[in-house]
């Protein structure tokens, strides 16, 4: 790489690792934990890529992208941020970012990000959108990979006119991302309309829908619960829209491509809604945002004036095993419920375990249906997670991740099932005791010696 770059970040950590990878790579590297300076700097015309932190003692590092825009057309900033919401997200994308990473990110992908940025310093100038007022935030949190990728492919399409097919299990929040996609887009001061199958039941029906949308977002809620001749309304209705013409989105929980090969769905409706594809993850295949998720939801309760409560960690430790049959819908449910009946500001394992054990059975984890195989879900996980990265590839490095992800599990149930004994851990997965002794340390597994009945 050749060019210099310019660091804001007020973790002293992240500017030393920074600006020894950035030098190594042949950069020069000027790095700072001020906004003030950061604007110093690019005021004078240094810099040619602009790595910036989000919350800076001194102000707020998203609200200097359009006053950057404006000293320094062209200028490439990308974004850095432990704040892991949708809103972080879609704020850079409106501030024309040209890149955003949440915290802690990859180093060698943040590096492959900052050479194309360097590569197209060159190239078209951006532009700074009008500030716009927004709400604090919404209740889309997480801050895993697959979340992560679900925001970028949500700020990246929200202002077009592509029509967008979410799907998702029931309670993961798919009418929230398609209420998120409408409230920040061109089209957020028009209306808002959700279709449902009443909606549609007579010939009038598609007109009444259009003239409620007037323009806006029109939502068809579970698709593929409508009849055939709702369907067709549904296909003639976005063919010949009109004056005023919507956006189009849809949303359902089933498997759209078994209800075309059973004829329960007209291959001509999906074909026009599936201009972008959103599969929103359930919430066992995003464990690592069980306590985000669940501090959040404890928050908007005291919020509301209940009394303030925290997970303990063995709290913590029993919600992220269980599967949640009903995802976030049924952890919110469970937490606020939790929250009213905590009798100490700390919840423990046992009130936990009293809410869930009224909960719906939970599933197997690994598989929606029964006797799936092992390769079968991993394989499942691995399409959905490049679907979410739609026309792009995920960032490089993927096969080491995949193998750390299963491999980190694998290992931490072994040592918990042999009571913490790495010889026994070791035979039982079949590898040599210094493999097993290497793999703890390079995976950081904490080892808790017990006594195990076997």
């Amino acid at each position: 790489m050749d060019g210099t770059v310019l660091v804001a970040d007020d973790d002293r950590t992240i500017r030393t690792v920074l600006t020894q990878a950035l030098t190594r790579a042949g950069c020069k590297v000027h790095a700072t934990s001020s906004l003030t300076t950061l604007m110093r700097w690019v005021g004078e015309g240094k810099g040619d890529v602009v790595i910036s932190d989000v919350m800076m003692p001194d102000g707020n590092g998203l609200e200097m992208l359009p006053k950057i825009a404006q000293d320094r057309p062209g200028l490439p900033v990308i974004v850095i941020s432990a704040q892991n919401t949708i809103m972080t997200a879609i704020q850079a994308e409106e501030a024309d970012a040209y890149d955003y990473l949440p915290k802690p990110f990859d180093l060698p992908d943040l590096m492959k990000r900052t050479a194309r940025a360097l590569e197209a310093r060159a190239r078209t100038p951006a532009s700074a959108p009008e500030e716009e007022d927004r709400p604090d935030e919404l209740p889309l949190v997480g801050r895993t990979a697959a979340m992560q990728a679900l925001y970028r492919v949500v700020a990246r399409i929200m202002n077009t006119d592509l029509p967008v097919m979410i799907t998702g299990e029931s309670g993961t929040g798919k009418s929230l991302i398609a209420r998120a996609i409408h409230d920040f887009s061109d089209r957020r001061t028009l209306p808002f309309v959700t279709v449902t199958p009443a909606d549609l039941t007579d010939l009038e029906g598609p007109a009444k829908v259009m003239a409620r949308a007037k323009g806006g977002t029109i939502v068809l809620d579970e698709v593929a619960d409508l009849d055939a001749d709702a369907q067709g309304r549904v296909v003639r209705m976005m063919d010949a829209p009109g004056d005023h013409v919507p956006r189009f989105m849809a949303t359902s929980q089933a498997r759209l491509s078994e209800r075309m090969e059973g004829g329960k769905l007209r291959d001509d409706l999906y074909y026009r809604l599936s201009g972008a594809m959103i599969e929103v993850p359930s919430l066992r295949e995003r464990v690592d945002d069980i306590p985000l998720l669940a501090a959040h939801f404890l928050a908007r309760a005291e919020r509301e004036g209940n009394p303030p409560h925290a997970l303990s960690a063995e709290a913590e430790e029993l919600m992220r095993a269980y599967s949640w049959p009903g995802n976030v819908r049924q952890l919110e449910n469970t937490v606020r419920r939790i929250g009213l009946t905590a009798r100490a500001e700390e919840i423990s394992r046992a009130e936990v375990e009293a809410v869930l054990g009224n909960q719906p059975e939970a599933q197997p984890v690994l598989g929606q249906g029964d006797g799936e195989k092992l390769a079968a879900s991993v394989a499942r996980h691995l399409r959905r997670y490049f679907d979410l990265h739609g026309n792009m590839l995920p960032p490089p490095g993927l096969y080491a991740r995949i193998l750390r992800e299963v491999e980190m599990p694998l290992i931490e149930i072994a040592l918990d099932a042999t009571g913490g004994n790495q010889a026994k851990c070791a035979d039982l997965l079949g590898i040599n005791r210094n493999t097993l002794r290497k793999k703890i340390k390079d995976l950081d597994i904490h080892v808790t010696r017990r006594r195990k009945l076997m």
